[in-house]
């Protein structure tokens, strides 16, 4: 290796460990390296004496928001997830011209949200965007489009009734955080971790309107069954944008899936396809998607 390309990748190296991030950005668009689809390596093995979901709910009541996403990235960072988060599951995408398929896709999804601590004891944890964010680059995953959310609930083996509490300060709280997973655990009684679940949570997404809207997080989905069958699902949650990008409450949760997905039998990354005009519809109902990633303000990371 010649002395003026070490020193390059010795710069880039010391970047990317400053703004911890394990990704190139070029014009917040993640270039990784190539990999082999679903990818959930990424993922560090989970430390034998990490925190369990209960331990984590009692650490962080009565603490400051800023306070628990602190502590939310670090244990999220240190791979303190239970081990089925980790069996990712394909969701299968078309794109037609008229009644004609044009491009099929395949993409691997977590099964369930984001959660902290073990199998047998985890609670889903909701986060702000910026935590979110950093959590996918940490791994080498995405976050999901509006029509990705769709697709999920569309064929996931386990739809459950979405199950509001009520509004109020205490939404945002570890207790209502808790309080709210308690309730779905109880619906999955009977139900093995590690199958495709939606229902439940609303989704933090990509949208093409955080480019005029810079700072909030994009919520979506909570979607509710069909009263007839062959009627759509219909989200109670419509895309939203009327928080900050530091707000987070128990009804969010964070899906994130592998970022290099099948596209007509070839390996291609997600954000490749998402900024591909022909391609994009696979994932996006809004055309390209001009960001792939949400700005973390790397500084501050």
């Amino acid at each position: 290796m010649c002395l003026t390309r070490f020193w390059f990748m010795l710069f880039v190296g010391f970047w990317l460990t400053s703004c911890s991030h394990i990704a190139y950005f070029v014009n917040e668009t993640v270039l990784t390296p190539f990999m082999t689809a679903p990818y959930p390596d990424g993922i560090p093995k989970r430390p034998k004496k990490a925190m369990s979901g209960s331990e984590f709910i009692r650490l962080t009541e009565g603490k400051s928001k800023e306070d628990r996403e602190f502590i939310i990235l670090r244990e999220l960072r240190r791979g303190n997830i239970p081990t089925f988060l980790k069996e990712l599951q394909p969701v299968y995408l078309t794109l037609k011209k008229g009644n004609d398929v044009i491009h099929r896709g395949t993409v691997w999804v977590m099964p369930d949200y984001l959660a902290i601590g073990r199998d047998g004891d985890f609670v889903r944890i909701p986060m702000n965007p910026l935590t979110a964010q950093r959590v996918a680059d940490y791994f080498g995953f995405s976050l999901p489009t509006k029509k990705l959310v769709d697709e999920i609930y569309r064929q996931a083996e386990v739809k459950l009734a979405p199950s509001p509490l009520p509004p109020g300060d205490q939404m945002v709280d570890s207790s209502y955080y808790s309080k709210h997973d308690r309730i779905i655990a109880k619906q999955l009684k009977s139900i093995s971790p590690g199958s495709l679940t939606a229902g439940h949570k609303k989704d933090v997404v990509l949208t093409n309107r955080l480019d005029s809207m810079p700072r909030r997080v994009a919520i979506y989905g909570w979607h509710k069954a069909p009263i007839k069958p062959a009627e759509d699902a219909e989200p109670i949650q419509s895309l939203s944008l009327v928080h900050g990008n530091k707000y987070a409450d128990y009804s969010h949760g964070i899906r994130l899936f592998a970022k290099t997905m099948i596209v007509d039998g070839d390996e291609i990354p997600v954000a490749e396809v998402l900024q591909n005009p022909e391609l994009s519809g696979l994932l996006s109902d809004e055309g390209i998607i001009t960001k792939t990633r949400i700005s973390t303000d790397c500084p501050e990371s």
